[in-house]
């Protein structure tokens, strides 16, 4: 399929496709075709609120395929959605896509209240899409602000998932200031199974010296 000469058939197909099974074709097709064009991003993203969970999974998958291209009107998408749902998925998403113009969304994610237990993943997403950011950057600046939440997502939520998470990211960029706070964290943690992850993250800071 031709994406970019036939714009409008394809967003005719992925609007009313028949069944889901048909629709993952087209996306799948879609997030092999290296498009930018952002009526069919947007149409991608109008996906992701599909009721098929599968199809959901396909869409992520396409956009992260599509890269930097779909990251702002993901971002776009996100602001002007008050759907959980489909808010989540953008963030998994960008968090796959690991690209520091997400970062300030992602940042906003990790610091955002806890009301239900899939804002809670999403927060859990959203810090391992940090360290993607991290590991992505050449910029000492961009690593600075990542290091930050993620040291405040390790030190102070009550969620237990979230301070794992942000071991794992903190591990993978293992910074001296990272050591550090991963050394406070596992004096004051009081969950066994983090408290275990953090000592592995300090077990291979060594290994690696």
């Amino acid at each position: 399929m031709n994406i970019t000469s036939n714009i409008e058939e394809l967003i005719a197909q992925i609007n009313h496709a028949s069944t889901p099974e048909t629709l993952i074709a087209i996306i799948t097709t879609i997030g092999s075709s290296n498009t930018q064009n952002l009526t069919v991003i947007n149409a991608l993203i109008a996906s992701l609120s599909h009721h098929h969970p599968t199809v959901r999974t396909v869409t992520v998958d396409a956009l992260v395929k599509l890269g930097n291209s779909t990251i702002k009107p993901l971002i776009d998408a996100y602001k002007a959605s008050g759907d959980q749902g489909l808010q989540a998925h953008i963030i998994q998403a960008l968090a796959q896509i690991g690209s520091s113009d997400a970062l300030n969304l992602l940042a906003e994610v990790v610091g955002t209240a806890v009301a239900n237990h899939c804002q809670g993943n999403v927060r859990r997403i959203a810090v391992r899409g940090l360290g993607k950011i991290a590991l992505n950057s050449p910029d000492a600046e961009v690593i600075g602000l990542v290091q930050e939440k993620l040291i405040w997502a390790l030190l102070n939520p009550e969620d237990w998932g979230l301070r794992y998470a942000a071991v794992v990211s903190l591990q993978a960029i293992l910074t001296p200031e990272a050591q550090v706070a991963l050394q406070t964290a596992i004096a004051q943690e009081a969950d066994n199974v983090v408290r275990s992850r953090i000592a592995l993250a300090l077990e291979s800071g060594k290994a690696d010296k």
